[in-house]
């Protein structure tokens, strides 16, 4: 038995060959319990769902690699230079794929960290929408318009993301402007009642009217009042019609640029328009 256990296959031994063919199955075994238990923590983690799979294979992927270095050692061979070749190999690729990784590196992230979810209105960069998938890519954005609008991941989590769904309420802001001649209570009077012609806005919190700040030709009034998600644009352009209700039963006057011209008639008026022709200056040409 030891003569044969000794006896060489090329550089090889029976015994060394053998040893690693042991070696080979006890790894795969190992790699085989290892991915099952794996899979099974993952399967009840929080994670989304798309990035189950690509865990695991991540996962199988490092584990048959070791298994491989670990055979090789276990026949003589240099591991060192196969640690250097599979360096080498994803420095390559790394290069190559460089945006994709970038991307797929986002994606994993948003997905743990999960600022936002399939369902939500959201602001990224600047587009906004309602988000319809998220991949390890890209995320998928529909707008009002019923466009679909694919972002890269890198792109999302590299800039400023807005969240409009993930509160219960969202409150309305407006400003408007009303004539000096118009009291400040009474206009805010009719704001109040404005409000309080729109039934989908809520009580809790309180809505909120003041005067913002006076401007050159009128009084700027901010209007701020809360409503459920699903109900924010209805109540939005529900109140912004209420307010002008409000405003003309009041009488109100919502003040607008206006342009005045005034004409000149008789012969006053004459001298200057022949003036404006010919380039003199009426003033200088009468004498004083």
């Amino acid at each position: 038995m030891e003569k044969f256990l000794n006896a060489h296959l090329g550089s090889l031994s029976v015994g060394r060959i053998l040893t690693s063919i042991v070696l080979l199955g006890v790894c795969m075994m190992l790699v085989k319990l290892l991915n099952r238990w794996f899979a099974r923590l993952i399967d009840k983690s929080k994670l989304e769902t798309s990035l189950h799979t690509v865990l695991k294979s991540i996962l199988k992927v490092i584990l048959y690699a070791l298994t491989g270095l670990i055979v090789a050692g276990s026949l003589g061979v240099d591991t060192s230079s196969l640690v250097a070749l599979f360096s080498l190999l994803g420095l390559a690729v790394s290069l190559a794929v460089q945006g994709v990784l970038s991307n797929f590196t986002s994606g994993i992230l948003l997905l743990m960290s999960k600022p936002f979810v399939v369902g939500d209105f959201i602001e990224a960069g600047d587009q906004s929408g309602t988000v319809r998938e998220i991949n390890l890519i890209h995320t998928t954005v529909q707008t009002p318009d019923n466009k679909l609008i694919f972002i890269p991941n890198g792109d999302v989590s590299a800039g400023r993301i807005i969240n409009y769904s993930r509160e219960p309420n969202r409150r309305i802001n407006l400003t408007v402007t009303a004539s000096y001649d118009a009291g400040i209570d009474q206009v805010e009077e009719a704001l109040r009642e404005a409000i309080a012609r729109v039934p989908s806005l809520l009580e809790e919190p309180a809505p909120f009217v003041s005067v913002n700040g006076y401007l050159n030709s009128s009084i700027e009034y901010v209007v701020r009042a809360w409503a459920a998600q699903a109900d924010y644009w209805d109540a939005h352009f529900a109140l912004l019609h209420q307010i002008k209700y409000c405003f003309d039963e009041a009488g109100i006057e919502m003040t607008y640029d206006h342009l005045n011209v005034h004409l000149r008639t008789g012969e006053e008026g004459l001298a200057e328009r022949k003036a404006a022709a010919t380039g003199e200056n009426p003033v200088e040409k009468g004498g004083k």
